[in-house]
């Protein structure tokens, strides 16, 4: 069994890769489930399971063929491992599908599919969305302690690098947001001479009065041009 050295070492190393190569969230999403694969014993193939206000349930990133059909055969279905994962915020393992009584119809699908073993690791977990690191394997039994609890850490690990990008994200909408609110209280302010305030007053009760964000409205002002 790999020593709890040497396993943080590693964990350490998988962190630091994850925030230094993912400047998105599609990036770093792509980047934990590759580095899952190559860092957890016996796993084959890996995805990432979203599920959206408890009902949406997508996979924007797969590694494999057999992940891609397993989350295909999920969906469909609506049960399996992974959503449960997701939901329970909780560590969910498949010994063998052939024989295990939860989810049925998709255990039963993924057996012919030549799935036998799987694992899911809550990812994180914001407001109504959700999201897992799943792991397939083609062994019977594949994952034992060790590769549960270096998948625990890794999740982890995962998790706050993949937040981190998520705000990096929201920071640069906001600041890409403030740009546009500026350059559209210019264009008022020159087109009805008006003051800063004035202009902005103006926007916000177009945004109220439309239902539309503040942003949006901002953004319908400057594609149009200041002759409008």
């Amino acid at each position: 069994m790999m020593s709890l050295t040497t396993l943080s070492t590693t964990m350490a190393e998988l962190a630091r890769r994850l925030k230094s190569e993912s400047r998105d969230t599609e990036s770093v999403l792509r980047a934990i489930s590759a580095a899952a694969v190559e860092s957890i014993p016996h796993a084959e193939y890996a995805s990432i399971t979203l599920v959206e206000k408890k009902s949406s349930i997508t996979s924007p990133v797969l590694i494999g063929d057999l992940a891609a059909a397993s989350d295909r055969l999920q969906a469909e279905l609506r049960e399996g491992p992974c959503v449960t994962s997701a939901l329970q915020a909780d560590t969910v393992v498949i010994d063998d599908t052939r024989t295990e009584e939860r989810w049925p119809r998709f255990c039963a699908g993924a057996a012919d599919l030549g799935i036998r073993s799987m694992v899911c690791f809550c990812l994180y977990v914001e407001g109504d969305n959700f999201g897992a690191l799943n792991l397939h394997s083609t062994r019977v039994d594949a994952f034992d302690d060790e590769s549960q609890s270096i998948g625990s850490l890794f999740a982890a690990h995962a998790a706050i690098a993949f937040s981190s990008v998520r705000e990096k994200e929201q920071i640069r909408s906001a600041l890409t947001n403030r740009d546009i609110i500026g350059q559209a209280k210019g264009m008022l302010m020159e087109r009805y001479s008006l003051s800063a305030d004035d202009a902005f007053q103006l926007l916000a009760r177009l945004s109220q009065d439309s239902n539309t964000k503040l942003s949006d409205v901002a953004l319908q002002v400057v594609e149009a041009g200041p002759g409008s």
